[in-house]
């Protein structure tokens, strides 16, 4: 038996590792593939076989209600907060609070932030603060599959904001850390089983524990919380 796993790329890492902890499958039957959250969604909304998919909790109830994923076993596996971060030994702005955030992002030469849930957040953020008309010309949006943390290690990007999971350990950064609680946005990552699933008791047993409480640790070192449960 193998089980097939699609997931946006910031819960890959733990996701991989996890996985890797798990005893009920032989190493190698579970395969993981990560791509950027709308493309993911488009390939499952578009019928790809896959047996598990990976998304923010908002784009899984979206496939839920298209009858693209099953809500039978659907569980929330992880938080994902928006850290920032600039090339490597480049001048380090302040992120003690909102306005220190508004004020780096003002002075900024170039600006990036992903097309997922943390991009659109971050969209409405600055619409709110009255930047964003201004801001565009400097927003490096960034190619599908191409991390934000790439930009930025290349120099393209002087200030980028990205899920904390997926800045860690990136050569040619420096993470400035993430974003004050005030603005703060997280991202619930959540997990849910496709209908074609031949396996799907043991893919919603993975699931479960992918999101059990013993994992916790493991996710706070890619950068990512437990998700709260009930």
């Amino acid at each position: 038996m193998r089980l097939k796993l699609l997931s946006s790329m910031a819960p890959r890492e733990p996701l991989v590792a996890g996985i890797s902890a798990y005893r009920e499958h032989p190493p190698g039957s579970i395969e993981v593939e990560a791509a950027g959250g709308v493309e993911v969604a488009r390939r499952v909304a578009g019928g790809e076989a896959v047996d598990i998919v990976v998304l923010s909790r908002e784009a899984i109830d979206m496939l839920i209600e298209g009858g693209q994923l099953s809500a039978a076993g659907r569980v929330d596996l992880m938080n994902a907060e928006i850290a920032v971060a600039v090339p490597a030994g480049a001048p380090r702005p302040s992120l003690t609070d909102e306005a220190a955030v508004r004020a780096a992002v003002v002075a900024a030469a170039s600006v990036s932030y992903s097309t997922g849930p943390s991009g659109r957040y971050l969209e409405k953020l600055f619409d709110r603060w009255d930047i964003l008309d201004s801001l565009r010309a400097r927003i490096v949006v960034p190619a599908p599959g191409v991390p934000v943390a790439r930009l930025v290690a290349s120099g393209e990007v002087k200030l980028g904001f990205q899920q904390l999971s997926e800045l860690l350990g990136v050569p040619g950064i420096d993470v400035l850390g993430t974003l004050p609680a005030s603005i703060q946005h997280v991202t619930t990552f959540t997990g849910a089983v496709t209908p074609g699933c031949k396996s799907s008791d043991a893919a919603r047993t993975l699931l479960s524990f992918l999101a059990s409480p013993q994992l916790d640790e493991l996710k706070q070192r890619y950068g990512m919380r437990g998700a709260p449960r009930e």
